[in-house]
């Protein structure tokens, strides 16, 4: 797909989710952190319900450095794989409390040294901890509709990020994965997406779509 296709849907994304926001509730770097390693493979509203009461209890790095790891465990029930995501956080804020002065660093190296921080989430929490980006945070709602849309022929992120970086202006690099994933949740659903509703249809190759909705 030509670049300036690229824009004309991204500009018809921004008027139609002109509210696209980042999707989990956070007030602080290490709230958002917590956050993100909750997420993976877990659906948001689960997140921001569990974090929701979590951060009441949970205040800092510190707090959750010097959690018991059954206590913390149960506390986070609802979210799938919570056992090892509880051992992660807790490790993850010591290491924060020991070697960075209990602040989230601000470098994708330091940030995916941390225990359950990977690419994805390290750029997650820097562009909305810290309004830095350095590239484009590619979710699951990102990759699917990036290849359906006919914008990349990878399905590995890493590689779907480059292609996705090669097209899109840095300038909506944050704002992609939000129109993206609202786009996603509402209408380009996996596996049968609405295509009969979509404002993109015209435009919209629909690479890998099976079935129709």
């Amino acid at each position: 797909m030509e670049q300036k296709q690229v824009l004309d849907i991204i500009k018809v994304l921004k008027d139609n989710y002109p509210n696209a926001k980042y999707y989990l509730n956070f007030s602080t770097p290490v709230e958002l952190l917590v956050a993100a390693i909750l997420s993976a493979q877990c659906r948001d509203e689960v997140v921001n319900s569990t974090t929701e009461v979590l951060f009441k209890k949970y205040k800092s790095a510190e707090d959750f450095a010097n959690a018991n790891l059954d206590v913390l465990a149960k506390d986070i029930d609802k979210i799938t794989f919570g056992d090892n995501k509880a051992k992660n956080i807790i490790s993850s804020c010591k290491i924060l409390v020991e070697k960075y002065d209990s602040k989230v660093p601000k470098s994708i190296d330091e940030l995916t040294s941390l225990p359950g921080i990977g690419n994805k989430t390290a750029l997650t929490i820097l562009i909305n901890a810290y309004g830095i980006v350095p590239g484009i945070s590619c979710d699951t709602h990102v990759i699917r509709l990036s290849y359906r849309l006919g914008w990349t022929k990878n399905k590995n992120p890493d590689k779907i990020r480059d292609d996705l970086e090669k097209i899109i202006p840095k300038d909506d690099w944050a704002k992609i994965t939000w129109l993206l994933k609202a786009h996603g949740r509402k209408i380009c659903l996996a596996p049968n997406p609405y295509c009969s509703k979509c404002f993109l249809s015209d435009s919209c190759p629909k690479y890998g779509v099976v079935k129709r909705l």
